[in-house]
C-alpha cells in the first residue's frame, strides 16, 4: 500500500481499556473526527467508572476467563480481558501468571466461582461440558459457567468494551 502512495498506520494490539480508547482517539485524529471520538470516549469512561464503582465490593468472585481450548488459554493480567474481570468487580485467577497459557489442573486448584468461556464455535459448548464434569469445582457446582461471544470479548471498541463490561458485571453479581 505504501508503494502506491497510501498512508499506512499500524496499531499494536491494545493491552488495556485505556489503550483501546487511546487508539480510537488516534484513529479519529487521522480521520478528522477528534471531537466525535472525544465525546464517545468521555461517555464510555463515565459508564465504565460507574460500573467499577457499583461493583467495588469487598467479596469479589474468583473468575476464570477462557479464550482458547487447545491449548487452554486465559485472560492474562496484562490484557484488556483482565480489565473486564477487575472492572466488573471480580478477581482474575490467572492474574499472577506470566502468560495466558494455563492448565486445567491450575484452574481446578484455584477453584473459580465463575467460568466465562469465549464462544469458539462448537468448542465453547464442548468446553462448558468439560468444566461441568468437575463436580467439586465451585463454578460447576453452582451452575456458574457462561459462554460469551468471542467477538465481543476479543475485539472491543470503546463502546463495545463498556457494553460487554456491563454483561460481565451482571454475570459476576447475579
Amino acid at each position: 500500500l505504501e508503494s502506491l502512495g497510501i498512508k499506512v498506520v499500524i496499531f499494536p494490539a491494545a493491552k488495556s481499556f485505556n489503550e483501546i480508547c487511546a487508539q480510537f482517539l488516534e484513529l479519529a485524529a487521522l480521520l478528522g473526527k477528534e471531537k466525535e471520538a472525544q465525546d464517545i470516549v468521555k461517555e464510555v469512561n463515565s459508564k465504565t467508572d460507574a460500573i467499577k464503582e457499583k461493583y467495588a465490593v469487598p467479596d469479589k468472585p474468583k473468575v476464570f476467563l477462557q479464550i482458547g481450548a487447545r491449548p487452554l488459554f486465559a485472560a492474562a493480567a496484562d490484557s484488556f480481558l483482565n480489565d473486564f474481570i477487575e472492572f466488573a468487580g471480580g478477581v482474575n485467577i490467572v492474574r499472577q501468571a506470566k502468560t495466558g497459557l494455563y492448565s486445567r489442573e491450575q484452574v481446578l486448584k484455584s477453584n473459580p466461582d465463575i467460568i466465562i468461556i469465549a464462544n469458539m464455535g462448537i468448542a465453547g459448548e464442548e468446553e462448558k461440558k468439560a468444566w461441568q464434569r468437575y463436580k467439586n469445582l465451585s463454578a460447576a457446582k453452582n451452575n456458574r459457567i457462561y459462554i460469551i461471544d468471542s467477538y465481543k470479548l476479543c475485539s472491543p471498541t470503546p463502546v463495545s468494551f463498556t457494553e460487554t463490561l456491563e454483561e460481565i458485571a451482571k454475570i459476576l453479581h447475579s
